[in-house]
């Protein structure tokens, strides 16, 4: 028998053979390659589904063909093509309900789907109702049920007030919280102070959740007043014309990012076994505070983005505010800095995630040429006099979309960067479902696990468009730009939900919403 495998293969030859186990072959789906990617390690495999179930129920670390099962077995031989675990995406906004014109939980899970994650982590904002009340949760669940093409789970929100509804959405099955240190740019998720995150790290010290945070505050002394994170005004003395983006990245400095997690840090005593977690890092200078605190064993990590490894501030034209998003995107330098973190064994970059945060694209103010703009004349926005100019980074939308891009994007980097498919399993599989307490049923191709697997095409490459943009609003700063690696099927929980031949399956949306509590 195999390592890993829970049962013996059976070819008919042996099947009346009465010494020999046997396994329900019929009831079993088989999928398998000459390269798959099993807890963490790049082999050959064979790998047997309970459709029932969901579950894997056996793996073999070795190719084997069809005729080793009887003729009715629903098998595929993908070689050459990688098998690996669907992504989990632990920050996706889906916007629903309240701003369904921004993205949606069908929408938006497709275009998971697309790009072989399996499953996503919904942020409290920006819906309306935020997640931050038991009521709020449940108003998601609700527009959320049979919308999902993959699975779906929920963050609840950190906001002022609502230190007594956290217990409570910890046992409704949120998978952790988050809230800002600085203005989320929407009021209904107003920002906390010191004072509010001293209260919630003291109600949930020992509940089995992870506490997140948008890490931007600025500093007592701070030339810049850029203070709002999606609609500020500019600097009192611009550094440059508003739609130049270099004016809008020194109204955002690295002192924002590191003074916020050094005030987070200095709270952290307060409930010492609650994991902290920061969210889109991107400035470097803040690897070492981080590291400092971690070597004093304060239980705290960070996520980067997509964007921030493959996208930089000096390939940025005027205008284009697809690129606008906070923390901002920075300087080349910065994202070399932050590969050479991220590909360190003891990094304190742990997961690699989307921040899918769309928009409407009037919202982006996007001058005419760029694609994704939109005309005056549709646009939402009431053109008065004092309406922002086209192309204003200052005052248009904040947030990059991508959900469903990741995977290419990180192979297209993976060319120059040197790492291998087995590092974006660790990033944006194993990690980010264990950073929402999902480990022991996703993130992984192992024995017992739901069946989330991806089937990647490592050697094909395509130009991203609005017809490899699944999401509602085809507003990108990826559109024209040719990724290499493509998912041909993306399989959830054992059933095949898209396949780039064929498209999504006929029976619809069947993703699940996972709300039974979380227990680590």
């Amino acid at each position: 028998m195999a390592p890993h495998a829970t049962s013996a293969i059976v070819s008919p030859a042996a099947a009346d053979k009465s010494d020999s186990p046997t396994i329900n072959v019929l009831l079993l789906t088989v999928l398998t390659s000459s390269r798959a990617v099993v807890s963490g390690r790049l082999t050959a495999a064979t790998i047997l589904i309970s459709p029932e179930t969901g579950k894997v129920t056996s793996i073999f670390l070795s190719r084997l063909s069809k005729s080793d099962f009887p003729p009715a077995t629903n098998y595929t031989d993908h070689s050459p093509h990688i098998l690996i675990p669907g992504l989990v995406d632990a920050h996706v906004h889906l916007n629903e309900p309240g701003r369904t014109e921004w993205e949606g939980f069908y929408t938006g899970t497709q275009a998971a789907a697309f790009g072989g994650v399996t499953t996503v982590i919904d942020m409290p904002l920006n819906a309306i109702p935020p997640t931050t009340t038991v009521q709020g949760l449940k108003e998601k669940v609700e527009a959320a049920e049979g919308q999902c093409w993959v699975d779906v789970g929920f963050y609840g929100g950190i906001v002022p007030g609502n230190t007594g509804e956290l217990k409570d959405l910890v046992e409704g099955g949120v998978r952790g919280f988050k809230g800002f240190m600085i203005d989320s740019g929407v009021d209904e998720f107003p920002a906390v102070s010191s004072t509010d995150i001293a209260k919630a790290m003291g109600e949930l010290a020992n509940e089995p959740t992870i506490l997140m945070f948008h890490a931007e505050l600025i500093p007592p002394l701070s030339a810049s007043v850029g203070d709002d994170v999606q609609h500020s005004l500019p600097p009192l003395a611009p550094a440059g014309p508003l739609d130049e983006y270099n004016t809008f990245l020194a109204s955002r400095p690295p002192s924002f990012e590191t003074y916020a997690i050094e005030e987070l840090i200095s709270l952290a005593h307060l409930a010492p076994h609650l994991p902290l977690h920061v969210v889109h890092l991107s400035a470097i200078e803040a690897i070492p505070i981080l590291r400092k605190a971690r070597n004093a064993g304060i239980n705290i990590t960070a996520e980067t983005c997509y964007h921030y490894l493959s996208l930089v501030a000096e390939d940025i034209k005027n205008g284009d505010t697809r690129h606008k998003c906070c923390p901002p995107i920075r300087k080349r330098s910065n994202q070399d800095d932050l590969w050479a973190e991220l590909l360190r064994d003891d990094s304190v970059i742990r997961t690699v995630v989307s921040d899918h945060s769309p928009c409407t694209p009037d919202l982006k103010l996007l001058p005419a040429g760029i694609p994704g703009a939109v005309s005056a004349t549709s646009s939402s926005f009431p053109m008065e006099s004092s309406d922002p100019e086209p192309g204003d980074f200052f005052s248009a939308w904040g947030g990059v979309s991508s959900v469903g891009l990741g995977l290419p994007i990180l192979w297209t980097e993976s060319q120059a960067r040197g790492f291998g498919i087995e590092e974006i399993v660790r990033w944006c599989c194993r990690r980010t479902a264990k950073q929402v307490g999902l480990e022991t049923t996703k993130g992984d191709i192992a024995v017992g696990m739901d069946a989330d697997i991806a089937v990647f095409d490592d050697k094909a490459s395509f130009e991203v468009q609005p017809s490899t943009m699944l999401f509602r609003n085809k507003c990108s700063p990826y559109q024209g730009k040719v990724l290499n690696g493509k998912v041909k099927e993306t399989w959830v929980r054992g059933r095949r939900v898209y396949s780039a031949a064929e498209g999504f399956g006929k029976d619809g949306p069947r993703g699940r919403l996972l709300l039974e509590p979380r227990r680590r």
